[in-house]
């Protein structure tokens, strides 16, 4: 269900509580949304005004987000005009999707000023508008000229027009016929989208839930007169404590979508104050994050995925190279066995030549030659070849190990990354790739391109050092404490700085996975077999073989595992070690 006109009558009735609050803060965290915090008889609330396409709203929210450093200029334009102001009234416009905001106070010499924050909410055309007390505009979150949305002017020190409509207002409606007259309905699947376009304020998933909860699946006068009464019975019972929102999951049970209904009196008797804002909050905070965390997981998977197919294709030509080396030797014979025939070989330009090869029983061997160039010269470019072919293995046989190393690391990050669940997780990993040096041309340019908020990271009581961010995944098992790395950095910290020396260190043998760290505890006995096979199955389960069977799990105590010098984050190397076999 859209927020339509219904929804914000319902959501404006619970926020009229608050006339009389005095403004005390204002903050925009993004470019769409403006958070007025406002104080009532020694509470504090918070006053959500979003104004994007997909999300536009107004609601109370608990929800705090990421404040910019430096307000952007419109915040600080509502800080100058409304902080220290109350509000007075709320007014909306029938069903219409239009919020007016009067608020009053005082000035320096005590006269009495007014100011009005008008908030429409009208997809791509929603707008935060600041008004003085004759309607001439202060300024506007949007500015938006006539000539170029064909539309109002709403720019600075113009006047105010409100925007009109060619729809039907349905509080208008007197009677069933009323409604029925206005539509020209051939089939049930129309419904939904005549009555959105012909009646102001009501959304087509508003009429899809009536649909689906009275189960219509026949166009006639019976089925039309329960929609019609049900959208009059939702409508009378705004302002009371008789309405709440329904949750809709999809068939994964996630929650898709809401609906406004009327509260079953036999279960829900009881109400909680702003209970319909906070819903609205919760549903679009949710779905904010979200979405939110797809983008920032796919512009980072995008990212790694195009430097893992760069060192890919390094591979590749590194191996063409290796396999081009493969032959130098022949190359050496060739010179070699022409430089011992020259005395027999004809001093002129020839395409080929056939000699005994004395590596090989003097079996018979065709070289063919360059035939701008003497035999002698000839070997001298083999002899060249072969020395060039020599230099190449030896430093492409470096750049391959190398290039391994990289794919290894990159892989790792992958893991991670299809791993996270938070944005929290996310920044840390963009964190730790921002800092090698094999991402940071294309970190750089993201940071440039994007305006990615980092999340707040809160670090755990286990940190000792508090520079660093450390909030292992923590399981006890049998009365054992067990710790599992989210990320590289995360897992280096676990095993080389905050686990004891005689603790286990648990990783999948041959396959990416987070460090676990086995906590031994002098107090408690050893552990004995059957702990050791579950702290190697939390292990399974938190790599890339987590879906695999039978899957070979090292361990060994921490003091024998070392990170190579100039190694990438959670690279280590191990000794002492031994193996067990489990089923995630």
């Amino acid at each position: 269900m859209a927020f339509d006109g219904i929804v914000t009558k319902a959501i404006i009735s619970e926020i009229t509580e608050l006339c009389g609050s005095r403004i005390d803060k204002v903050f925009q965290p993004d470019k769409n949304t403006i958070v007025l915090g406002m104080y009532l008889n020694g509470n504090n609330y918070a006053l959500n005004i979003c104004i994007e396409s997909q999300y536009c709203r107004i609601n109370l929210t608990t929800n705090s987000k990421l404040n910019p450093q430096v307000a952007p200029n419109f915040c600080m334009l509502l800080r100058k005009n409304l902080i220290g102001l109350r509000l007075k009234n709320i007014i909306t416009f029938d069903l219409e999707r239009l919020i007016v905001l009067e608020f009053e106070g005082f000035d320096e010499i005590d006269d009495i000023i007014c100011k009005k924050l008008v908030i429409e909410l009208m997809g791509k055309h929603s707008n935060i508008i600041l008004l003085d007390d004759t309607n001439i505009i202060i300024d506007s979150l949007r500015h938006i000229k006539e000539i170029d949305e064909n539309y109002r002017d709403i720019l600075p020190h113009t006047k105010y027009i409100y925007p009109t409509s060619s729809k039907i207002n349905f509080l208008d409606l007197k009677t069933f016929e009323d409604f029925k007259i206005n539509l020209n309905l051939t089939c049930i699947e129309d419904l939904p989208t005549q009555i959105s376009n012909k009646f102001n304020g009501i959304s087509k998933g508003f009429i899809q839930n009536i649909i689906n909860k009275f189960e219509i699946k026949e166009l006639n006068d019976t089925n039309l007169k329960v929609i019609f009464d049900h959208i009059n019975e939702i409508i009378s019972n705004i302002g009371t404590n008789n309405l709440s929102f329904e949750s809709i999951k999809s068939d994964k049970n996630i929650v898709k979508d809401y609906s406004l209904v009327i509260k079953n009196s036999m279960t829900e008797n009881e109400s909680t104050p702003f209970s319909l804002n906070f819903f609205i909050d919760d549903f679009y905070f949710n779905k904010e994050t979200t979405e939110t965390f797809k983008n920032y997981r796919n512009a980072l998977l995008k990212l790694i995925l195009e430097t893992l197919k760069k060192y890919n294709k390094r591979l590749y030509n590194i191996n063409e190279k290796l396999n081009e080396c493969k032959d130098m030797d022949k190359y050496r014979i060739y010179g070699e066995l022409i430089t011992a025939n020259l005395y027999k070989i004809p001093n002129k330009n020839i395409d080929e030549i056939e000699l005994e090869n004395y590596y090989d029983n003097n079996n018979k061997i065709l070289i063919s030659l360059d035939k701008r160039y003497l035999p002698s010269i000839n070997a001298k470019r083999f002899f060249k070849k072969y020395s060039k072919l020599k230099n190449a293995l030896e430093i492409v046989s470096k750049q391959k190990r190398e290039t391994l190393k990289e794919l290894n690391y990159i892989e790792s990050v992958v893991y991670e990354l299809e791993n996270c669940s938070s944005l929290d997780e996310l920044t840390e990993i963009f964190e730790e790739i921002s800092e090698n040096d094999i991402f940071k041309e294309k970190t750089s340019k993201s940071v440039k391109s994007t305006n990615t908020k980092k999340p707040k990271i809160k670090k755990s009581k286990l940190t000792k050092n508090k520079t660093v961010t450390f909030n292992p995944i923590k399981y006890t098992i049998d009365g054992y404490t067990v710790l599992v790395g989210r990320n590289n950095k995360e897992n280096d910290y676990l095993t080389l700085k905050y686990a004891n020396k005689n603790d286990l260190w648990f990783h999948t043998k041959d396959f990416h996975g987070s460090h676990t760290i086995l906590k031994i505890d002098n107090t408690m006995p050893f552990p004995n077999n059957d702990i050791l096979i579950k702290v190697a199955q939390v292990a399974a389960t938190h790599s890339k073989a987590r879906n695999s069977s039978n899957v070979p799990v090292d361990y060994c105590e921490v003091k024998y595992v070392k990170k190579p010098s100039g190694s990438k984050p959670g690279m280590v190397i191990y000794t002492n070690n031994k193996t067990l076999n489990v089923n995630p």
